[in-house]
């Protein structure tokens, strides 16, 4: 139980490091763009075995391939509505855009340390922290250049990080001892959920700012996930 919770806190309280950086430091376009490539990399390894693998076989193909296109079509609706509402670089909309592909990932980790030691999620559990901290400063950095104060800004994401531990939490206890059918579908739809951010958010913006190296810093993300898996299983 407490590994859990100290997984949690790890990686949210990652959003509260990058905004730092981003209000503070200096973060290059490149770096950025790279980071975040190679955690979409280790997240398209990662959801699929951990999240929608074993939810199949724990249930059965329809219900998991059913649940993940459920969840894409939900994020992108969602996405959508965010962007023609606030518009997709506003600070408001980056913020919520933000969050909304928190919830599903971390409400995703919640439930993949459901039955299992933390170290069986480690491939999951880090492309989430390693994606959280280039996003975080990035788009800290934006609100602070967009006339948002560096209290304000550092807050607003503060509150972010508590959003998204409730919501792996939440994933964690909600879930536990439900139907193995119910718990398949929760998993599959928040994968899905996290597929389709990162089309929609993650690689865009990865080969926005570092077009070059992209490619391989994805291969490096995805050798990565495989490796902590392999250890995990080992």
């Amino acid at each position: 139980m407490l590994m859990t919770f100290l997984v949690v806190v790890v990686v949210s309280a990652a959003l509260i490091a990058g905004a730092l950086w981003g209000v503070y430091g200096k973060i290059s376009s490149k770096t950025e763009g790279f980071v975040i490539a190679l955690a979409g990399g280790a997240l398209v390894v990662s959801l699929v075995s951990e999240m929608i693998q074993p939810a199949v076989e724990q249930s059965n193909l329809w219900v998991g391939l059913g649940s993940v296109a459920a969840g894409a079509a939900v994020f992108s609706g969602v996405d959508y509505w965010i962007d023609e509402k606030w518009g997709a670089e506003g600070g408001g909309g980056l913020l919520a855009a933000i969050t909304l592909d928190g919830v599903p990932e971390n409400l995703a980790l919640g439930v993949a340390l459901i039955g299992a030691a933390p170290v069986e999620v480690a491939a999951l559990a880090g492309s989430i922290l390693l994606s959280n901290l280039p996003e975080a400063a990035g788009g800290a950095k934006q609100m602070v250049g967009n006339g948002l104060s560096r209290g304000k800004t550092l807050g607003l994401w503060a509150l972010t990080a508590l959003i998204l531990s409730a919501a792996a939490i939440i994933g964690y206890f909600a879930l536990e001892g439900v139907s193995p059918h119910v718990l398949a579908a929760t998993r599959c739809f928040a994968a899905g959920a996290v597929v389709a951010s990162l089309a929609t958010e993650v690689f865009p913006k990865a080969y926005k700012e570092d077009h070059h190296m992209a490619g391989v810093a994805t291969a490096i993300g995805v050798i990565l996930a495989v490796f902590l898996g392999e250890l995990a299983t080992a």
